[in-house]
């Protein structure tokens, strides 16, 4: 099975002559000289958050794959996508302001645990309630999927 990515983007900037990547999802952006520095970076840089949100539910074996495709788009997946999806929804909550209780209030759930399982990496949502869980972690966002 094919695993699930987060669309990014890379660029030269023509002002700088830098290397831009930004994951919107992820709310990261680098640059370097190089776009190949860049997409090492980019990996660098998601690196760092995963390990500062999920130090104990990184194995050695992880590991973040960067795919470049045509027009400057850019795939980042995971070894353990659910650990990268878990960054994605705090990312998005933080981004908002929200706090976990505002989250679940939105999802009108009486137990913020219950938001939380997915936000630290303890549960993986389907495709659908993945798209409820990124709404209510911020509601400004427009939805990735669409129905």
């Amino acid at each position: 099975m094919k695993p699930m990515e987060l669309e990014g983007k890379v660029w030269k900037d023509s002002a700088s002559s830098w290397w831009l990547v930004d994951v919107s999802f992820l709310d990261v952006m680098t640059q370097a000289k190089t776009r190949s520095e860049a997409l090492e970076m980019i990996k660098d840089a998601v690196m760092e958050l995963l390990k500062d949100s999920y130090p104990n539910l990184l194995g050695k074996g992880f590991k973040l794959s960067v795919c470049l495709y045509e027009n400057g788009v850019i795939g980042l997946s995971a070894s353990d996508d659910k650990l990268l999806f878990a960054l994605g929804l705090k990312r998005q909550r933080l981004m908002s302001g929200s706090t976990i209780r505002d989250v679940a209030k939105r999802l009108k759930s009486k137990s913020p645990n219950a938001y939380a399982r997915y936000e630290r990496a303890l549960a993986r949502p389907s495709l659908e309630k993945y798209a409820q869980l990124l709404h209510a972690a911020n509601p400004h966002r427009r939805p990735l999927l669409i129905a």
